[in-house]
């Protein structure tokens, strides 16, 4: 099969598409004919082995484990393990996968894959895993988003934070977006009431009136992101920083909020830090799915490429801060 694969750390040019051998499945595995996949900061971390702590956690010292690049996927059983109960041959499904996403197939834990949300194109599909999930459990589970309350996303044109402004929204928040000035009505038409130009306003322009503040930027001081919240209210770490710092990147402040959190109850009054530890679950994908087939939710699409342009996917995504998910066809 064909697959952009990798023998080295390092940039977009490390990336090669040859003929590999098709992944093999597990009892409980699916082997996916792969029709899309998408592009998120994570594809970026793997690709350049940097943070470096990221190696130290078992990616791979000198290069990486998995040689695909790719997590999210989109596309159509081809087969199915011993074990697997959930799905079949035929069926088109979409979620995340371990073999890497950026190849004519792939293998996937069951436990980490749902039916296609009907209405959805593949493309539009592979777009929601990694960033829906993570913009699921950032608003639902860690900031525990409710009505009548105001959040406030900073990257709200990004990958998350496109999806954590609709999903804030389905659970009745009124959201103020944070973005571009050319990239505002992109934000609005995703369904927020206000919308800050990050070139021309800060984000406590109002003072402390947000209720839940979800950070995917990750370029502002703790601070700076507190004095918009609420004596009550909750920051929601999500990523960013991946190229600030090589060891660390983005993971340093993922570390230091909740161990500041301890003590901003007292000194603060009750402001919550805390980061997003993204777990990849058939459930979330089945509430992700609930979400876009009642309208609430639809995934915003930048660009699409070729798979033998994926390394240009993974460019658009560092360098050209897209507007919304950028995907990869098959």
């Amino acid at each position: 099969m064909k697959a952009i694969v990798q023998d080295a750390y390092g940039p977009a040019d490390v990336l090669r598409l040859r003929d590999v051998d098709r992944p093999a499945i597990g009892d409980e595995e699916v082997l996916v004919e792969v029709r899309a996949a998408a592009v998120d900061p994570g594809v970026w971390v793997l690709m350049t082995g940097r943070p470096y702590l990221m190696r130290l956690a078992g990616f791979g010292m000198r290069r990486p484990k998995v040689a695909v690049r790719g997590r999210d996927v989109a596309g159509v059983v081809a087969a199915v393990g011993a074990r697997v109960t959930r799905f079949q041959p035929g069926q088109e499904v979409y979620g995340t996968c371990e073999s890497g996403s950026y190849a004519e197939y792939a293998s996937a834990r069951q436990s980490r894959l749902a039916p296609k949300p009907a209405g959805l194109t593949f493309e539009q599909a592979a777009a929601v895993p990694v960033s829906g999930m993570t913009a699921l459990q950032a608003v639902r589970d860690v900031a525990r988003v409710r009505p009548g309350q105001r959040v406030l996303v900073i990257g709200a044109a990004g990958g998350v934070g496109s999806f954590a402004v609709q999903i804030a929204k389905a659970y009745g928040a009124s959201v103020t977006g944070v973005c571009s000035a050319a990239k505002a009505g992109l934000v609005r038409s995703l369904g927020a009431d206000d919308v800050i130009d990050y070139a021309r306003e800060e984000i406590d322009r109002d003072g402390a009136r947000y209720d839940v503040v979800v950070d995917t930027a990750g370029n502002r001081p703790l601070s700076l992101l507190r004095r918009a919240l609420t004596p009550r209210g909750t920051l929601v770490i999500v990523g960013g920083g991946h190229t600030a710092y090589r060891f660390t990147g983005g993971m340093g402040r993922t570390f230091r909020a909740p161990l500041l959190s301890m003590f901003t109850g007292s000194i603060f009054r009750g402001q919550r830090l805390r980061p997003v530890m993204s777990r990849e679950r058939a459930e979330h994908l089945e509430e992700l799915t609930r979400l876009v087939e009642s309208g609430a939710l639809a995934p915003a699409i930048d660009r699409a490429y070729p798979l033998s342009e994926a390394p240009d996917a993974i460019r658009r995504l560092m360098e050209g801060h897209p507007a919304g998910k950028v995907v990869v066809t098959v």
